[in-house]
């Protein structure tokens, strides 16, 4: 009894069947996952020439794919800089500047912070009680014009955002909230400067000048401020640093005993306690504004990175620093996250490894610890101004283990960097260490679930058009649309590509090698084409090219997918193109002289929006293919500046 041919009546002939169903069963399997390659040259085709249809069959979690061998950072990850405006420590370069030069700086700073490998920029639009932009609330910036008040002749912030959008950066709107000035005359302050106009709202400390947190008023402006920046800007995130009660100095008090007499005596056991209950007031306050009027909005905050030593509290780190951010500066960061009032949140973290009071190992366990099981995300604040500054320091590692520590953590959700003038110098090498082996390739900002949001539709109608180089290369020009009637529309898209024919491979977009670029949507309304250059694209092998679109949130659609067979490239072919296929550079390219770090990386990212707009055409051509075959100064605790 051990086969179907013995036996007798209907169990024979049950036995076969079940054989045959078998057969047929593995059949069916072997044509689906063996991709186009196994498939008459027909079907294959068009298999890779539709992959809308294709592609949408198979949709498989990040955790059912293996683990991926590369080196680096996660596929999702916020990679973020800090750019500061005070004490023009990064942009604009001086004061008084006009306003094309102070563009032009800005375009290169923004050119950099891509080549980088970042895909989020925290710009300081209110720096000293001042703005970047024209305000109700605040003069315009004297780091901007020289004096404060004086107009710039343009708006910087709009500047800045639709700048930092077209090379696909998420913007987050940097504020300091109390913070007046560095020094103590009020007479010094522009006319329409708030603590000029109101100055029983003003504390001196430590010769310098700070809106009064305990002032309902104050509040109040700092309120209206935000959704002033929310209504007339499109920005991506609002951000607060780690300046909120002034950094103490020499155990100077604070002049705020009169405003805890008349506000929080009769509520409060402490004025510690009335302080911190001040600074929660106006988190609150801005958490729920911000969700109001822009749900899609991040809000966070970068906080002096001890929280509380265990000193002082057995909840709080090993740690040993004579400044906290609960006791000195009452920012209670405990109870903002477990109140749900921020989106992610970015201890600053500039101690070294192993430093005995404040050890980075130690503290980032800590802050994975108190995020977990809340709903925010966490990324580390890193010291890249510190590099090169001494001790630890000194170490052209330090910073590198910083990084692969913090790998270790599914918590973290991403790094940022004090600041980018810092990094552009590249002290100790690394910068291009970051650019050329860490942020080797891009990543996609993580999704925040609670925000809403959700995927577009798979981009549709994906092809490709080749035009051969010289030195045996090609350039891949890829186009497509967006899906008609979509009620999520794409803010940019992510590009990918594979060596090999990898259309039936689910895991295959898992591996953060995979991802080449990400592309801002380009607003075509003539053609509706979308268009991604791939250039210098070595000959002989199969390549696989993805598309996917992706909301301003970061939620991925489904992939649309197209097989390339690049072959030699004869100088026959080179010499007889006619009229030249490749799209004309324009001024804005990334390697154009100026930006020093931008040729050094050789990634490609090459936007359609950087070429002239001869292309597309209003009609793509069909996909010349051919046969398809089988991708820190200032410095005041927290850091400098700021």
């Amino acid at each position: 009894m051990g086969t179907c041919g013995s036996g007798v009546g209907i169990y024979r002939y049950l036995c076969r069947a079940v054989l045959a169903l078998v057969w047929l069963l593995t059949v069916l399997l072997a044509t689906l996952v063996s991709g186009p390659a196994s498939r008459p040259p027909a079907l294959a085709q068009a298999w890779a020439q539709t992959p809308v249809q294709s592609e949408h069959r198979t949709t498989v979690r990040a955790w059912s794919c293996p683990p991926s061998s590369a080196k680096g950072a996660a596929h999702r990850q916020l990679r973020g800089v800090w750019i500061a405006t005070v004490a023009n420590l990064d942009w604009p370069s001086r004061p008084g500047l006009p306003a094309t030069v102070q563009q032009k700086e800005a375009r290169l700073l923004l050119d950099q912070v891509r080549s980088l490998g970042f895909n989020a920029v925290f710009v300081q639009v209110r720096p000293l009680g001042d703005a970047f932009y024209p305000s109700r609330y605040a003069p315009w910036s004297a780091y901007l014009s020289g004096v404060q008040g004086r107009s710039p002749g343009y708006d910087p912030l709009a500047f800045l955002l639709r700048e930092a959008h077209r090379r696909n950066l998420e913007f987050h709107a940097w504020l300091n909230p109390f913070r007046v000035s560095f020094h103590d005359s009020l007479a010094a302050l522009a006319p329409t400067n708030p603590a000029r106009q109101h100055p029983e709202w003003v504390m001196r400390y430590a010769r310098a000048l700070y809106l009064n947190p305990g002032l309902p008023a104050v509040r109040r402006l700092l309120v209206a401020t935000v959704e002033e920046l929310l209504r007339r800007y499109d920005v991506d995130g609002i951000h607060l640093d780690d300046y909120f009660y002034p950094y103490p100095i020499d155990k100077l008090p604070l002049p705020d005993w009169q405003t805890y007499r008349q506000y929080g005596a009769g509520r409060y056991h402490s004025i510690a306690d009335w302080r911190r209950a001040n600074v929660n007031e106006l988190i609150a306050a801005l958490a729920q504004t911000i969700h109001r009027l822009r749900p899609s909005a991040k809000f966070g905050v970068s906080p002096f990175g001890v929280w509380r030593n265990r000193g002082s509290d057995p909840s709080g780190s090993a740690t040993e620093t004579a400044v906290t951010s609960y006791d000195s500066l009452y920012a209670d960061t405990r109870t903002w996250i477990r109140h749900q009032w921020l989106d992610y949140i970015v201890p600053q973290l500039y101690w070294p490894i192993g430093f005995h009071r404040a050890d980075y190992a130690t503290l980032v366990r800590w802050w994975v610890h108190e995020v977990e099981g809340w709903r925010v995300h966490l990324y580390i604040g890193q010291a890249a101004y510190k590099l090169g500054s001494g001790g630890a320091w000194n170490d052209a590692e330090e910073l590198r283990r910083h990084l692969r520590f913090d790998l270790g953590f599914s918590s973290i959700k991403g790094e940022l960097f004090f600041r980018l003038g810092s990094l552009v110098a590249d002290p100790l090498g690394f910068a291009r260490w970051l650019r050329t082996a860490f942020y080797h390739y891009p990543a996609l900002i993580p999704v925040m679930p609670w925000l809403g949001g959700g995927p577009p539709p798979a981009p549709r109608a994906l092809q490709a058009q080749l035009q051969p180089q010289q030195a045996g290369r090609w350039t891949v020009r890829l186009h497509w649309q967006d899906s008609p009637g979509a009620q999520v529309t794409a803010t940019y898209y992510a590009i990918y590509r594979l060596t090999g024919s990898a259309l039936s491979e689910p895991c295959a977009l898992a591996d953060p090698r995979s991802l080449l670029a990400t592309q801002h949507r380009l607003e075509m309304a003539e053609t509706g084409w979308q268009v991604f250059v791939d250039r210098l694209v070595s000959p002989g092998p199969v390549y696989t090219y993805y598309v996917t679109a992706l909301d301003r949130l970061h939620h991925e659609s489904k992939r649309a997918g197209l097989v390339v067979h690049l072959p030699a490239v004869s100088s026959r072919a080179v010499s007889r193109q006619g009229r030249p296929a490749v799209l004309a550079p324009v001024a804005g390219r990334r390697d154009r002289p100026g930006c020093m770090l931008c040729p050094a990386f050789g990634r490609t990212f090459i936007a359609a929006d950087l070429y002239s707009a001869a292309w597309p055409p209003s009609a793509p051509q069909a996909a010349s293919l051919p046969a398809p075959a089988s991708r820190r100064s200032l410095q005041r605790g927290g850091r400098e500046g700021g």
